[in-house]
C-alpha cells in the first residue's frame, strides 16, 4: 500500500473553533501519523502521513473542519514522513 506525507496550511476562521481537536480526532480515525498546530498568523498547519487514500481523504476533509470553522483556503504540499507514529496536537 502506498504511503503519502503532506504538509497542509489551512486559513480562514480556523483558530478558536476546535480545529486542532477536530483534526486529531479525524486523523486518529483514519490511522494517520503527524501533527497539527496553530500559527501566529491565524492559520493552522498540519503534517499528515499514512496510506494514500486516507491522506487524500484527510486533505479533502480539511475544507470542512469543525462546525464553527470557516475555511477560506487549504494548501497542500509534499512532505517528509514524521519520525514518530501517532498524531499529536502541538502547542
Amino acid at each position: 500500500m502506498a504511503q503519502l506525507s503532506r504538509h497542509i496550511r489551512i486559513t480562514g476562521r480556523v483558530q478558536g473553533v476546535a480545529y486542532r481537536a477536530w483534526t486529531k480526532a479525524r486523523a486518529d480515525a483514519l490511522d494517520l501519523s503527524g501533527w497539527v498546530r496553530n500559527e501566529e498568523d491565524g492559520s493552522v498547519t498540519a503534517l499528515v502521513s499514512g496510506p494514500d487514500a486516507a491522506v487524500e481523504e484527510m486533505c479533502t476533509a480539511f475544507w470542512d473542519g469543525p462546525g464553527a470553522a470557516a475555511v477560506s483556503d487549504v494548501r497542500v504540499t509534499s512532505a517528509q514522513a514524521p519520525d514518530d507514529t501517532g498524531f499529536r496536537i502541538l502547542r
